[in-house]
């Protein structure tokens, strides 16, 4: 069976929906069976609001850059059927998840919230069990299981969801088992990944034996160590 899980992250006007912010940015990964799949989804949006000056630090995002693009209602069907079914995964999911549900409300077009048509694995959560008391921000975990985030400069909801889906393939295990027991593939597909045995008639191994000054170096280096008891080597 198929597991189809999205990487989600979201830039916003401020951080507060109950006061009026809005979601300016979505982006999303799509992983198929822990593979990236290269289907993505990414939209910018104007929130018909200004974008506080703190937020902007954060992701550069400017009002004059946002005016020609899309509102969200002319995106909301599109994304919602992209996520639909799917489990979320998200990087303080309550923030993004909240954003979310507030802009669907404000549609007034009936969607459920998120949790109802969606699971949500929250990454911090899981970042706090697994590293109780240690940092665990999207950058620190980068440093921690070694992921390179150089081009993060600044927030970006495509950028971070990638990262955040390589963080959360190294936080679970990295790379997909192999279902070996499912295997259906074409047994001379097969053939080519079996064990190779070494040839027989490889050379022998050179065994080199110590010299007889050797032995006796051996020996008095065994008094020396002797000293103290009897060791247990020498012991019959």
């Amino acid at each position: 069976m198929l597991k189809r899980q999205i990487v989600l992250d979201t830039e916003t006007t401020g951080i507060d929906p109950k006061a009026g912010h809005r979601i300016i940015e979505i982006g999303c990964v799509e992983l198929i069976n822990r593979r990236l799949t290269g289907n993505n989804f990414h939209v910018y949006i104007n929130p018909q609001r200004d974008i506080e000056e703190e937020a902007i630090d954060v992701h550069g995002i400017t009002n004059e850059f946002l005016r020609d693009k899309p509102l969200y209602h002319q995106v909301a069907q599109e994304f919602f059927e992209y996520i639909k079914g799917a489990e979320l995964i998200i990087h303080n999911a309550p923030f993004d998840v909240g954003f979310m549900d507030n802009e669907f409300a404000l549609l007034q077009q009936g969607y459920p919230n998120t949790h109802e048509y969606c699971e949500v694995l929250d990454t911090l959560v899981m970042a706090r069990n697994l590293h109780p008391g240690q940092k665990n921000s999207l950058d620190a975990l980068c440093r921690r299981y070694d992921i390179d985030n150089a081009k993060r400069t600044l927030h970006g909801a495509l950028l971070d969801s990638e990262i955040l889906a390589d963080v959360y393939l190294a936080m679970t295990g990295g790379q997909v088992k192999m279902n070996l027991a499912n295997n259906t593939e074409d047994k001379s597909q097969t053939d080519s990944t079996s064990i190779r045995r070494l040839a027989d008639n490889r050379p022998a191994l050179k065994v080199v034996t110590a010299s007889a000054d050797e032995l006796i170096a051996h020996e008095e280096r065994l008094k020396v160590v002797n000293k103290n008891g009897e060791t247990l080597w020498q012991q019959n």
